[in-house]
Parts: structure tokens; C-alpha cells; sequence
């Protein structure tokens, strides 16, 4: 009987184990990082990608009238830009447990404390990719709220743009 629930232990959790790599990465996107041979996704978020274009708002003509200029910017460019501005060439942590049909590992990485995942949402460089993890909707929510990054104007979600082009 014991040796049955280890057993069935075991297969729950081995696939669950955790590993850790450390190192100064190359910024890919504002979602996808290297560490040396290692291509880590970084896991809930959906950032632009570098060929996606945005649209910012750039003038306003009352709220009374309520009509908006809004100019185009490369929203993946600037996602890419402010994740490599944060790592800023500095060792960063990946912890991973699983792959993705890409072979990349699927990781949540950080910058000393800082989870860089979260820190691109709640800035509004990425978005939460809902359909894979709930865990930074708040940090979304937030970022919508304060008008952060990609909340300044109109943008196609990531993987719809990437079905579309």
C-alpha cells in the first residue's frame, strides 16, 4: 500500500521539479530570452511581437467632442527594449519545469527579487496570456487601470496578430 503512494507520488510530482539557470541573457522579444543554449519563453505573458505595430494616442481634441489622434508605434520593438532595459546586462535566474512545441522551456524569470514576467505586465509591455496561466490578470488589470504601456492606446493582442500575419 505505501509503496503504491509513493509511487503515484512520484509521477505527480517528478514532472513538476523545477531547475534554475543563471546568466546575462540576449533579449529575443519582450517574452523570449537566451541563456547560453538554453531559449526560455517566459511563462503567462504575451508580449508584441518585434514586427507588431501599435497605436498611440498622440492628440486629443476634448473629452467633450471625445475625438482622438493616434500615431503608429513598433509596440515589439519597445517591449524588447524595456526588457533589455531592465536586465540592463545583468545575471538574471530562470526557473523552468516544462517545454513548449518550440522546444523552449517555459520559465519565470527574475532580476534579483524582481520577476521580470510580472514587471512586463504591470508595465504594459505584455500582456497576461490568459489562456496558459490567470496568475498576472491583477497585474493586467493594473497596467489598463494606470494606462501603462500598450493601455496608452490600441493594439491587437499578440496571438491574435500572430495568427493574422
Amino acid at each position: 500500500m505505501h509503496t503504491r503512494i509513493i509511487i503515484i507520488f512520484l509521477i505527480l510530482f517528478s514532472n513538476s521539479l523545477a531547475e534554475e539557470i543563471y546568466g546575462i541573457p540576449k533579449i529575443v522579444d519582450g517574452d523570449t530570452v537566451h541563456i547560453d543554449n538554453y531559449k526560455f519563453r517566459l511563462e503567462g505573458i504575451d508580449a508584441p511581437e518585434i514586427r507588431q505595430k501599435c497605436k498611440k494616442e498622440s492628440f486629443k481634441i476634448s473629452s467633450i467632442i471625445g475625438f482622438t489622434f493616434y500615431k503608429e508605434y513598433r509596440c515589439g520593438k519597445v517591449s524588447k527594449e524595456k526588457l533589455a532595459a531592465k536586465i540592463n546586462d545583468s545575471e538574471i535566474k530562470c526557473i523552468f519545469t516544462s517545454k513548449d512545441r518550440y522546444q523552449r522551456y517555459i520559465a519565470t524569470c527574475f532580476k534579483g527579487k524582481t520577476n521580470l514576467n510580472r514587471w512586463m505586465v504591470r508595465n504594459g509591455y505584455a500582456i497576461a496570456y490568459k489562456r496558459y496561466s490567470k496568475d498576472y490578470v491583477p497585474d493586467e488589470d493594473f497596467a489598463k487601470e494606470k494606462k501603462l504601456g500598450l493601455w496608452q492606446g490600441k493594439f491587437t493582442r499578440p496571438e491574435k496578430w500572430r495568427k493574422l500575419n
